[in-house]
């Protein structure tokens, strides 16, 4: 179907298209294997954003991020507090800190969407549960994909697992529609009742992405338009994974071909 349509209607794509999802899941949990080694204390954002660039580039793709709505840069990486969007630049990690690394590449038209956690050095306790909780509240949320469920049922299993580990989700950013387009219909909530909200039918593409706070769940904006941290600075983790509902299940485009979907990370 024309990944031209109307924004707010859900695109359905055909049987054929779902190749096209696999190769750029694929290479985008590639470039995140590919930095997993590279993520340690005194190295700098701005670093593993020049690696990552020059990986998608030498695999024939685009950062979809550079560039996008003015964004400087080709990845996103976020720093302990910082819930998504957080700009690489000459910030250099310490011991302890907590990373989020978003990418996504255009691979032959199609967008490939995933992120992960990472650490420099031992992670406190309190953030080592808090990147288990987020890890299993994202599959969690995956495992209740198949036609005939709903965008609630995703939403519902990652929030009662969230809440009951007395973490919170973030409600200013959602999951979305993927394919041609960056960002298509329909928005995935993190949280949310059983049985609401759209209907998934085989052929729709779209990322699972909670982003969980050790604190309270509410955001605040920095003055680059960009970072978003929480507002009472408590740690915040996120993964993504980029999916297709097909007609018995769901498919995850964007598993590690490394085995390395979430730390620790053997990378030995």
């Amino acid at each position: 179907m024309d990944a031209t349509a109307d924004p707010r209607r859900i695109i359905i794509y055909e049987p054929a298209d779902f190749p096209g999802m696999r190769a750029a899941g694929r290479l985008a949990a590639e470039t995140l294997d590919m930095i997993t080694p590279h993520v340690r204390t005194g190295v700098s954002t701005g670093h593993l954003d020049r690696l990552c660039h020059e990986f998608i580039a030498d695999h024939g793709a685009l950062p979809a991020p550079l560039n996008y709505r003015g964004y400087p840069k080709s990845i996103c990486t976020s720093i302990n507090h910082v819930v998504c969007h957080g700009i690489p630049g000459e910030r250099r990690l310490e011991e302890g800190d907590i990373l989020n690394i978003d990418v996504t590449v255009i691979l032959n038209g199609w967008h490939g969407d995933s992120s992960r956690m990472y650490v420099a050095g031992a992670p406190s306790t309190k953030a080592r549960n808090l990147i288990e909780v987020t890890y299993e509240a994202m599959m969690r949320g995956v495992r209740v994909i198949r036609p005939g469920a709903t965008l609630g049922d995703i939403g519902h299993a990652i929030q009662i697992y969230v809440e009951s580990h007395r973490f919170s989700v973030v409600r200013d950013f959602c999951g979305h529609g993927i394919g041609r387009r960056f960002h298509e219909a329909p928005n995935v909530l993190h949280f949310g009742k059983p049985g609401e909200g759209p209907v998934l039918k085989p052929g729709m593409f779209f990322t699972v992405e909670p982003m969980v706070n050790a604190g309270r769940p509410d955001v605040k904006l920095l003055d680059d338009g960009w970072t978003a941290v929480t507002r009472d600075r408590s740690l915040s983790a996120q993964f993504e994974h980029m999916i297709g509902v097909t007609e018995d299940g769901v498919e995850i485009f964007t598993l590690s071909p490394a085995g390395l979907d979430k730390p620790p990370y053997a990378t030995a």
